[in-house]
């Protein structure tokens, strides 16, 4: 569906038209009309869909001519979200004079941003607590409301917003029209929904388009003390023009853009403690390309939407997985395609890394670190390619002096070649951490889902309970699945005995497997868990063959059993 086929004004359509949209969104084609005829609307949508021009189209179309004041309000998490809606607004109200945006955030001038509204602001983008702010001054007034829109409402509730939310929504006139944008529906959200929206509609963008569909998903099994490095090794092999790196917190964002900057990499960091004019310098540089490596946090990194990023790098496994998606989102948009490359340093992060991959039903590829001499074979390479494509410019006179001097004093053509490109080469070079990495263990693919487990050797561990404790298969291997996040397929024979129980695991993850499960609860009881080495004294009273089905005693086939699903089917006694 294209913009000109919805009944938008020709201000906006010529907007549009300059910022080189054609065709809709999913979630734009639904959700415009919908909040045009005045309906409250709930959109259900993850990051990079398209969700502002959603909202944000509908919400100026809405500005009356007359000067009224406040008549939208957006609330956003953080402020890089905020400014971004707004500057947003500001392209698609271009040649509506009348539209006036303003954003409001902490972090700024509190003074400008009251010259803003005083100046006729009728569109307020802000973060709850600014926004806040601003209405207990009273330099916020809105009594003219027509229309709130919540946008990342999960993220603000993450982020501890919800009392402001809800004294905001309590404080504007309750004849309004309400938005409410997420990408997940927990119960606060929906709390929210019941409460503030009158009959909402709801647009939910099914999973399928997720960002994630175009990009290409590789992990790096490295050891944790030399992540840097192997990051290192990965910018200089593959010098992607624009890359993002993520950490976990704000400390290893630190140390990480210290370390690269160190080392000559055009690199900058961003995390929450940076205040508001560092942010904007470090974005400002990025966008215009003078750094071409943003190192962040996920909170720090919310919003920030910025073309022509091909890679993103996982420097730390995130630890929602919500989070992978927002990251990697940042590439692969608008259709393009993109590439992310993920850092894990032991067996737990894989398995974390394998549920992830089935959440998000894609496959994520183990990738081997380029080697050394394919690094120096790249180089030398783009060196030779520089030369070639320069063999056409011609000499200055003042490069035929320098040279008629160098050769008079009695070097080579070839001599000064030579030197030139060892310079060049050097300077390429210089970067190579002088060590190479130690091989590791491949892991199998993982494939999104599909649930396929190609078992070789097993070994049989032994959990601390069993037929006396009322313990089941199906018990057994749900706490298995829950400690490791294998897949339950992994799993062989589970052999149930009065005191004790047996289950058979990949002989390579055994120990990874004990030390998961051990100490942890199955059916409510805390267990102990250790690699099996005795000999049974009698046979299992219930046991769980490897393809998933389960037999018993003929006292409990008798008695109550489990069924194929795992579940206890007992039989009602009957008198004959």
């Amino acid at each position: 569906m294209k913009f000109n086929e919805l009944q938008l004004s020709d201000e906006v359509l010529r907007s549009v038209e300059e910022m080189g949209f054609e065709e809709l969104t999913e979630i734009q084609a639904r959700s415009i009309p919908l909040i045009q005829s005045g309906s409250d609307v709930i959109g259900k949508s993850n990051t990079g869909t398209g969700k502002t021009a959603a909202f944000g189209i509908p919400a100026i179309e809405s500005i009356s001519r007359e000067r009224k004041g406040v008549e939208v309000l957006i609330l956003c998490p953080t402020r890089e979200l905020a400014m971004q809606a707004c500057e947003e607004i500001k392209k698609f109200s271009k040649y509506m004079p009348w539209v006036r945006p303003s954003a409001v955030y902490g972090g700024a001038s509190m003074e400008r941003q009251i010259l803003d509204l005083k100046h006729g602001a009728n569109i307020v983008v802000g973060t709850p607590g600014r926004v806040m702010d601003h209405m207990r001054r009273r330099t916020l007034k809105l009594s003219e409301l027509k229309m709130v829109i919540l946008d990342e409402a999960d993220e603000m509730l993450n982020m501890g917003f919800r009392e402001d939310i809800e004294s905001i929504l309590q404080d504007v006139p309750e004849e309004r029209q309400t938005i409410l944008f997420s990408a997940t529906m927990p119960p606060a959200i929906l709390a929210i929904t019941n409460q503030y929206q009158k009959n909402p509609e709801l647009v939910k963008v099914a999973d399928k388009h997720r960002t994630v569909d175009t990009i290409e998903q590789y992990y790096f099994d490295v050891p944790s003390g030399m992540k840097t490095e192997a990051i290192q090794y990965l910018l200089l092999a593959y010098e992607p023009k624009a890359s993002m790196i993520f950490c976990n917190t704000k400390k290893m964002v630190d140390e990480l853009t210290e370390s690269l900057t160190n080392k000559g990499f055009k690199a900058a960091g961003l995390h929450g403690d940076m205040k508001q004019a560092q942010r904007t310098f470090v974005m400002d540089r990025f966008k215009s390309g003078k750094i071409n490596v943003l190192i962040a946090t996920d909170v720090a990194a919310r919003g920030i939407d910025v073309s022509g990023i091909d890679v993103v790098f996982n420097y730390d496994l995130p630890q929602d997985n919500e989070y992978y998606i927002h990251r990697i989102g940042r590439t692969g948009r608008a259709g393009k395609s993109g590439t992310a490359y993920t850092m894990v340093s032991n067996r737990k992060q894989i398995y974390d890394l394998k549920a992830l991959s089935r959440y998000i039903k894609a496959e994520i590829t183990e990738k081997d670190l380029p080697e050394k001499s394919e690094i120096i074979e790249n180089k030398k390479k783009k060196v030779a390619d520089r030369i070639r494509s320069v063999t056409e410019i011609p000499l200055k006179p003042e490069t035929e002096d320098i040279l008629a001097q160098l050769e008079s004093e009695g070097l080579t053509a070839r001599q000064i070649a030579g030197i030139l490109i060892n310079l060049r080469l050097n300077k390429e070079l210089r970067n190579i951490p002088e060590f190479e990495f130690p091989k590791v263990k491949k892991a199998p693919a993982f494939t999104g889902g599909s649930g396929k487990f190609q078992k070789g050797n097993m070994t049989k561990i032994e959990i601390s309970a069993g037929r006396s404790n009322k313990l089941a298969p199906n018990f057994i291997l749900g706490a298995l699945v829950e400690a490791t996040n294998m897949a339950g397929k992994s799993f062989g024979k589970i052999d149930i005995y009065d005191k004790y129980t047996t289950v058979e695991v990949p002989e390579q993850d055994a120990e990874y497997v004990v030390t998961s499960m051990d100490n942890k609860k199955v059916n409510g009881r805390r267990v102990s868990v250790k690699i099996c080495d005795r000999k049974p004294a009698d046979k299992p009273k219930f046991s769980r063959s490897r393809d998933g089905g389960f037999r018993g005693s003929d006292s409990q086939r008798r008695g109550g059993g489990a069924s194929r699903s795992g579940s206890y089917q007992k039989k009602r006694k009957t008198s004959r």
